[in-house]
C-alpha cells in the first residue's frame, strides 16, 4: 500500500510540474537550456502513453480472442471445402488463413508498440502498428486477387457441390466471424485504431465470404445452378478489394506524414491565430505517429511585449482540448526574431 501511495504521490508532482515544464520546452529562448526542452517533453509525452497503453490492452484482449476463433473455423472450412468441393468454402478458409495471419500480426505490432522508446527509435515502435495494417491491407489484395482468378477457371466447367454441407459449415463460420467480430469491437478501439481496423476488415471479410456461400448453397440445392458459387465468390472478393483499398491509402497516407483525416489543417491554423498576441505563423505540420497518437509543430509570431508563456499554454491547452492533439512542439518567437532571419 504504501509503494501504491508514492506511486501515486509521484504522479501528482509530475501533473503539477506538468505545465510549468512543459512552457519552457515550448518557449524558444536563446539562454534556456536544451536539456529542459527533453524534460518537458517526456511529462507530456509521458501522459499520451499512459492512457494509449491502456487502450492497448483491450486491443490486444480482442484480438486474441478474434485470433482463437477465425484459426479454429478456418481448420472447419478448408476441410469442408475439400469434403464438399465447393470453391466459396475454400476461397474462404483460404481468407480466413490470412486474416489468422493478420491478426497475429497486429497481435505482435502491439506488443512491439508497446516496448519503450530508445536514443535511436525516440518515438519507440509506435509504426509497427502501421506496418502491421499496411501488410494485411496488401494481404487482402492478393487473396481477392486468387479467388477471382480461381472463380473465372471454374466458371468455364463448374463442378458439382455438395451445397447442403457447404451452407452448414458455411453459417458455422459466419457465427464465429460475428463472434469475433463482436470481440474486436467489444475489447478494442475499432474505430481509431487503423491496426485495430484492418484485422477487423479481415473478419467482415470472413462473414461475407460465409454468406456468399451460403448464398451460392442455397441457390445450386434449389437450381443445380453451379455456376453460382464461382460467381458470389467474386461478388465477395470485390467487396474484400474495396476494404482492402481504403486500408491500403489510409496507411500510406500516414506513412507519408498526412495531416490526420480527423483534423482540419486550416481549423487548427485559425484558431492559432485567434489566440491573444499572435500575429503570425508558419511551418504547421500535423502528422500521426500511430492510430489515436497525432502529432503537431509550428512557430508563433507573437506581438513585441506579450507574454510568451501566457500564449504558449493557451495554444498547448487549446491543441489538447479542442484538436486532441497533445504532442505539439510549437516555437513562439517575436517580429524583431523573424526580421533577423529574414537578413541571414
Amino acid at each position: 500500500m504504501r509503494d501504491h501511495k508514492q506511486k501515486q504521490d509521484q504522479r501528482h508532482d509530475h501533473d503539477h510540474d506538468h505545465d510549468h515544464d512543459h512552457s519552457h520546452d515550448r518557449n524558444h529562448s536563446e539562454h534556456q537550456p536544451k536539456k529542459h526542452s527533453h524534460h518537458g517533453h517526456h511529462h507530456h509525452h509521458g501522459h499520451h502513453h499512459h492512457d494509449h497503453d491502456h487502450g492497448r490492452e483491450g486491443n490486444k484482449t480482442g484480438l486474441a480472442i478474434a485470433l482463437i476463433i477465425t484459426f479454429g473455423i478456418m481448420l472447419l472450412e478448408f476441410v469442408g471445402g475439400f469434403v464438399t468441393n465447393s470453391l466459396a468454402l475454400l476461397s474462404d478458409s483460404g481468407h480466413m488463413l490470412s486474416d489468422a495471419g493478420a491478426l497475429a500480426l497486429s497481435l505482435l505490432a502491439l506488443w512491439l508498440a508497446a516496448k519503450p522508446s530508445t536514443a535511436r527509435r525516440t518515438f519507440g515502435n509506435h509504426r509497427f502498428e502501421i506496418l502491421a495494417a499496411l501488410f494485411n491491407g496488401v494481404a487482402l489484395f492478393v487473396i481477392a486477387a486468387v479467388i477471382v482468378v480461381e472463380a473465372i477457371k471454374r466458371l468455364n466447367d463448374p463442378p458439382a457441390v455438395a451445397s447442403g454441407s457447404m451452407m452448414i459449415i458455411a453459417a458455422i463460420g459466419l457465427l464465429a466471424n460475428l463472434g469475433s467480430a463482436w470481440a474486436l469491437m467489444r475489447k478494442g478501439d475499432v474505430k481509431n485504431n487503423v491496426n485495430l481496423r484492418a484485422a477487423y476488415l479481415h473478419v467482415l471479410g470472413d462473414a461475407l465470404g460465409s454468406i456468399g456461400a451460403i448464398l451460392a448453397g442455397a441457390v445450386m440445392m434449389a437450381f443445380g445452378w453451379y455456376a453460382a458459387d464461382p460467381i458470389i465468390s467474386v461478388l465477395v472478393a470485390l467487396l474484400i478489394l474495396k476494404s482492402a483499398w481504403g486500408i491500403i491509402t489510409h496507411t500510406l497516407h500516414i506513412l507519408m506524414e498526412g495531416t490526420p483525416d480527423s483534423i482540419d489543417q486550416q481549423e487548427v491554423q485559425e484558431a492559432l491565430l485567434a489566440i491573444d498576441g499572435v500575429t503570425d505563423m508558419h511551418d504547421l505540420h500535423i502528422w500521426t505517429i500511430t492510430s489515436g497518437f497525432d502529432a503537431l509543430s509550428c512557430h508563433l509570431q507573437i506581438a513585441d511585449g506579450k507574454d510568451s508563456q501566457t500564449i504558449l499554454q493557451s495554444a498547448i491547452h487549446l491543441l489538447a482540448k479542442r484538436f486532441s492533439i497533445e504532442h505539439a512542439t510549437i516555437q513562439v518567437e517575436t517580429a524583431g526574431i523573424q526580421h533577423e532571419k529574414l537578413k541571414c
